[in-house]
C-alpha cells in the first residue's frame, strides 16, 4: 500500500502529468533498467523517433523502485515518483523472470497500480522494455474497462484464452475496475510462487469477476507486438516488447535493432515501406536462450 506521507506526492505528480481525460501512462525502473545506455535511454528515444508520440512524453510517470534509479529519472524526465515499500526489500538490481525478487516487484506493481485507479486516474501501463513508435490511444477499444497485450493473439479481442501480457495495458478507472485489481491481488495469496499474469489466466473467468461487470479485452500483436509474436508490418505497429526474453543485455541489444528498423522504415519511401521488416527477435532468440 501507498504511505500517507506519499499519497500527496503521488497525486500531485499525476496531476501534473494527466491528460484531460484523467488518463496518465506509467512506467517502472529500477537502477538495472536506468544506467545510462540501458532500457530506460531506448525506451525514452522511441517517444523522440515515433509518429507523433513525442507529446505523450508529457503525460508519462516513470515509477521509481529504488533511489539510484530514481536520481536518474530526475535527470532524463519530467516526472518522476518514488515508491518506497515497507519491508525495506530491495528492487535495485536485475530481477530475473520468476526469482523472488521479481515475484515481489510484479506484485507490488498490481498493488500500486490499483491504487492509481482508487484515486480516479485512468492509465496506460507500460513495461519499459517496450518501444513506442505510434501512439496508441486511437487503437484502443472504446468499450473495454480493462484491456492488455498479449503473448499469443487468438484474433478475437473477447476470448478469454488470449495469453495476456501485463507489460502492455489499459485500465479505465472506475469502482469496478479499482475492485478487481484489488481482487487480482489478494489473489497471490491463494496461488503462492505465481507471477501476476499467471494469477490473471487463473481469475479471469471468476464468477467475482463477472460479477464485477469489468469488460476484459485483449489486444492485437499486430498492433501490440512482442518478440513472443508480431506482424510483420511496421505500417501498423504501435508498440513493441522485448518479451520472450531471459537477459538485460539481450533486451537491450534486440531494442536498440527495433530502433534501426524504426528508423529504416521511416527513411524508406511510402510505396517502398512493405519490404521493411523486422530484424528481431536476433539477441533474443529461441535458440540463443537455449530453448
Amino acid at each position: 500500500m501507498i504511505k500517507n506521507s506519499e499519497d500527496a506526492r503521488l497525486e500531485r505528480v499525476l496531476r501534473a502529468a494527466a491528460m484531460a481525460n484523467g488518463t496518465v501512462i506509467l512506467t517502472t525502473l529500477n537502477s538495472a533498467w536506468a544506467e545510462p545506455g540501458s532500457v530506460v535511454d531506448v525506451f525514452l528515444e522511441s517517444f523522440r523517433i515515433g509518429d507523433e508520440t513525442r507529446w505523450l512524453l508529457d503525460h508519462l510517470v516513470m515509477v521509481s523502485l529504488d533511489l539510484t534509479a530514481h536520481r536518474r529519472c530526475l535527470q532524463i524526465h519530467r516526472h518522476c515518483f518514488a515508491l518506497t515499500t515497507d519491508d525495506g526489500f530491495d528492487f535495485s538490481g536485475e530481477k530475473n523472470f520468476m526469482t523472488d525478487g521479481y515475484l515481489k516487484m510484479m506484485w507490488r506493481r498490481i498493488d500500486f497500480l490499483g491504487h492509481v485507479l482508487a484515486k480516479g486516474y485512468s492509465f496506460i501501463f507500460t513495461d519499459t522494455d517496450i518501444v513506442w513508435f505510434r501512439n496508441p490511444l486511437p487503437h484502443l477499444h472504446h468499450d473495454g474497462d480493462f484491456q492488455i497485450a498479449c503473448d499469443h493473439f487468438t484474433g478475437d479481442p473477447d476470448d478469454l484464452s488470449n495469453s495476456p501480457n501485463g507489460g502492455f495495458a489499459y485500465v479505465r478507472s472506475t469502482s469496478a475496475t479499482a475492485a478487481f485489481y484489488r481482487y487480482w491481488y489478494a489473489a497471490r495469496e491463494r496461488h503462492p510462487g505465481l507471477h501476476d499474469q499467471d494469477v490473471l489466466n487463473l481469475i479471469k473467468r471468476d464468477a467475482y469477476v463477472a460479477r464485477l461487470g469489468v469488460r476484459i479485452r485483449f489486444l492485437s500483436t499486430d498492433l501490440f507486438a512482442g518478440l513472443c509474436e508480431h506482424g510483420r508490418n511496421l505500417s501498423t505497429v504501435c508498440t513493441m516488447h522485448a518479451n520472450c526474453c531471459v537477459g538485460l543485455r539481450r533486451k537491450v541489444d534486440d531494442l536498440g535493432l527495433m530502433l534501426q528498423d524504426w528508423r529504416r522504415f521511416m527513411a524508406t519511401p511510402g510505396s517502398d515501406r512493405h519490404s521493411v521488416t523486422w530484424s528481431v527477435p536476433r539477441n533474443c532468440s529461441m535458440k540463443k536462450l537455449g530453448r
